[in-house]
């Protein structure tokens, strides 16, 4: 569907309400297809603007000996519902929802990693707020999807302000019902992740009061089914689909502007947006090794949410990773590149 001649202000509503179809634990597979060929099928979960729309960009879903089926999700934790579940084999999500899936106990592995700037992981306020530092958050309401990325941000960011979790309001919040809220003045702030950020700030809708970087680890990862992982064949196949990520990534890092199009396009994204987004998160991202310091970060996440009575009891997160796809790839504290114009 063609949208360029929407208003940015108008498009922001439908575009994050498309993004959030399904709810809390459903897929939106009324956009859901298949690629490649042959006797397997790998059961794949994504989220608006992902793995399929970056593989399909770079070229990387050409050539495919195996059948990719593409099912689509709003956010992290109910892509990992759907994984423990066993209705998908593998999917993308940020650095907190695996945390909640190993506190419930869910099956699922995390089998590689990415390292990026956490920019567009921000606390967004209302243009015209009379907040301008993250202290002045106390007793204010602040919307989040519970189990996202995000939402560790949050913690994080109070933390690094002098404020507990407790201290705030929180309204858990999948993104187009936050939107809507934010918009509405229903809430104070928006604890939310590129490209929300972007479209946010594109429409002036709202400015960042507070954002991850340095504070939240900036990983994301693939997480997989351990029954798909036991499959040999399917093993095989989950190796070569990462391979192809990795090098869509590098392709988005060399080509932001030819990406930024493509993206804008799958999502209906104003352009502006979507190279926004690059610039501050996406062309950053690079491949690391599922290793001991990032098991130690994805610890102390668990940690906290622990202490917080959000997860019910101690998580060994160890317990939750598969190392057999690390290959040669740097460790996971390897500095994120830098998009040049940024």
């Amino acid at each position: 569907m063609r949208r360029h001649l929407v208003p940015a202000a108008l498009l922001l509503p439908l575009t994050l309400l498309l993004a959030a179809c399904g709810g809390n634990s459903a897929a939106d597979t009324a956009g859901a297809g298949t690629d490649g060929k042959g006797s397997l099928t790998l059961n794949v979960g994504d989220q608006k603007g992902g793995s399929e729309a970056v593989l399909r960009a770079a070229g990387e879903l050409k050539n495919l000996d195996y059948k990719i089926k593409w099912s689509t999700f709003t956010s992290g934790p109910p892509l990992l519902e759907a994984v423990n579940a066993k209705a998908v084999d593998i999917g993308g999500v940020g650095n907190t929802p695996p945390v909640f899936a190993a506190g419930a106990g869910s099956k699922v592995s995390v089998v590689a990693a990415w390292h990026g700037t956490s920019k567009g992981e921000a606390i967004l306020v209302p243009k015209n707020s009379s907040l301008r530092k993250p202290e002045e958050l106390k007793g204010r309401s602040i919307a989040v999807a519970q189990g996202s990325s995000a939402h560790f941000q949050l913690i994080a960011s109070l933390k690094e302000a002098g404020l507990k979790l407790s201290d705030v309001k929180v309204k858990y919040l999948q993104p187009a019902d936050a939107l809507a809220a934010f918009t509405g003045g229903k809430v104070d702030a928006w604890a939310v992740w590129d490209p929300y950020t972007s479209q946010v700030l594109n429409a002036e809708q709202g400015r960042i009061l507070a954002d991850g970087d340095g504070v939240v680890n900036g990983l994301s990862f693939q997480v997989a089914a351990p029954s798909a992982l036991k499959d040999t064949k399917k093993a095989a196949v989950v190796k070569d689909y990462l391979e192809r990520l990795r090098r869509a990534q590098d392709w988005v890092y060399r080509h932001p502007d030819a990406w930024a199009k493509v993206w804008a396009k799958d999502t209906g994204l104003p352009y502006e947006v979507a190279l926004a987004s690059v610039k501050r998160t996406n062309a950053s991202r690079i491949a690391v090794a599922v290793d001991k310091p990032l098991i130690a970060s994805e610890q102390q996440i668990a940690d906290t949410f622990t202490e917080l009575k959000l997860i019910p009891g101690k998580v060994d997160f160890a317990a939750f990773v598969d190392t057999r796809f690390n290959g040669g790839l740097p460790p996971s504290t390897t500095t994120p590149r830098v998009y040049k114009d940024s």
